[in-house]
């Protein structure tokens, strides 16, 4: 009689916790929605993809089309961006830029995000000893130059977008696995968290449905900076000469060019670099009103 009384409290408490979670969901969405600033780096970013999926596709001019003719072309109605050393269409390869780009981001957010919550909640589970030993390692492998870890996967592999994909989530997860962490301590507190151990809840169900559900918040607003981080990374290194390389389309390889013929064609290099610049603050923007919306202590 007293555990189905126990029981049917709990699954009472659940529906209110979930209801909770519903209108919290809606809170951030309109909160979201009613910020300008939000609102336009959302539009942006949606245009962009949209852009990067049908452009290149549509587009009366491949990204490897050579037109020696019409070489440092100013931006035209046949060439709306201009064109390069080669004549190739610089819209075109900038749209191209965009879908590598973007993938990368995404990809390399999506992997460290899934190894980090792996990582950071098996540690903030077990707790102990087998944490601050997990911890450690996380904190060697932070340790290790970026660049360094690049270079050598070059040597190793191929380059490519495979590879710097690799580099990216050698030690890209790290940041997410220490959120998490930190949020499963705090919320493995909660009397809720106990009251499903009484109930003889197994530690994965009590993982995934209460501990790792009740940090969403974090989880995403922290992928949200991961992307930005990432697509810094590839063009950097693609404008170093050590990520994606010719005559594939990428914004790095594109700003290094453009840099060099800056003084007499400056809309090879304005463009890829305008981009690049609206990208990395549309998702930091986001990213820092999703904080702000998931933070309860910044609620206005």
């Amino acid at each position: 009689m007293t555990e189905k009384i126990g029981s049917s409290r709990l699954a009472r408490f659940q529906t209110d916790v979930k209801k909770s979670k519903n209108s919290h969901w809606k809170r951030v969405c309109h909160q979201l929605l009613r910020d300008k600033v939000a609102f336009f780096s959302l539009c942006f970013l949606a245009s962009l993809i949209l852009g990067a999926i049908l452009i290149p596709c549509i587009s009366s001019h491949a990204y490897y089309d050579i037109h020696l003719s019409l070489k440092n072309s100013p931006p035209s109605k046949l060439f709306w961006f201009g064109t390069d050393e080669l004549g190739r269409s610089l819209f075109t390869r900038i749209w191209w830029g965009a879908r590598i780009s973007l993938f990368m981001g995404i990809s390399a957010a999506l992997i460290d995000m899934i190894i980090g919550i792996f990582y950071g909640a098996l540690g903030g589970m077990i707790g102990g000893k087998v944490e601050e030993l997990m911890m450690r390692i996380a904190d060697i492998l932070h340790s290790l130059p970026h660049l360094l870890i690049v270079i050598l996967l070059m040597v190793v592999m191929k380059s490519g977008i495979f590879t710097m994909i690799v580099a990216l989530a050698i030690t890209g997860w790290i940041n997410m696995a220490r959120i998490v962490r930190g949020q499963i301590l705090q919320i493995k507190q909660h009397d809720f968290v106990m009251a499903a151990y009484m109930l003889g809840a197994s530690r994965w169900r009590i993982l995934i449905r209460h501990l790792i559900s009740n940090a969403v918040g974090p989880i995403i607003t922290t992928m949200t900076f991961t992307i930005p981080i990432a697509i810094f990374s590839e063009v950097f290194l693609s404008f170093l000469g050590l990520g994606i390389q010719a005559p594939m389309a990428s914004w790095g390889t594109m700003a290094s060019d453009g840099l060099s013929a800056l003084r007499y064609y400056p809309w090879r290099f304005f463009f890829p670099t305008c981009f690049i610049t609206l990208t990395l603050f549309s998702f930091n923007l986001i990213g820092d009103r999703l904080r702000d919306a998931f933070d309860p202590r910044l609620r206005k």
